[in-house]
């Protein structure tokens, strides 16, 4: 039993034509792909968002009671992270679509889109901390007030 060699039409390719190794095939996860999942989960979120409002605006249709007591929902505190996460997608959305068209209209924004992306990462957060205080601290009264009593002369 001798050894027998295994025919591929592979094998007649020059060796400059030959297919590259799989490592050489995959997607090594740049900023570019991290850009462009960001930029379709936010905008999913938007659109969920977007669902979220036209149902709790459409509640005024059954009058102002049950309107009244859907809009109570979003005091809650998970809400509020809700909100800031929807604060943190309008934000790199925006700002990850004004780089997109630096990419697209200027002559060097490929060349630049790595660094345009910290930027926009960097952008995203420094907008969002001084919005998510407004958003989280009425939500924490709750928590930093002591309720009084309302009697009193004991």
């Amino acid at each position: 039993m001798g050894c027998r060699a295994i025919f591929s039409p592979l094998s007649l390719l020059p060796p400059s034509l030959s297919l590259p190794r799989i490592e050489e095939k995959m997607y090594k996860g740049q900023s570019g792909m991290w850009s462009w999942l960001l930029h379709r989960v936010t905008g999913l979120g938007i659109l969920l968002f977007l669902f979220i409002h036209i149902v709790d605006i459409s509640l005024l249709g059954f009058g102002p009671l049950v309107y009244d007591e859907g809009i109570t929902l979003f005091d809650q505190f998970i809400v509020r992270l809700l909100s800031l996460a929807l604060i943190g997608a309008v934000l790199f959305h925006a700002f990850n679509g004004v780089r997109i068209m630096f990419i697209d209209f200027w002559r060097k924004g490929a060349r630049y889109q790595r660094a345009m992306f910290i930027g926009v990462l960097i952008l995203t957060v420094l907008v969002f901390l001084p919005m998510s205080y407004y958003v989280i601290v009425p939500g924490l009264y709750w928590f930093t007030h002591v309720p009084t009593s309302s009697v009193s002369g004991h």
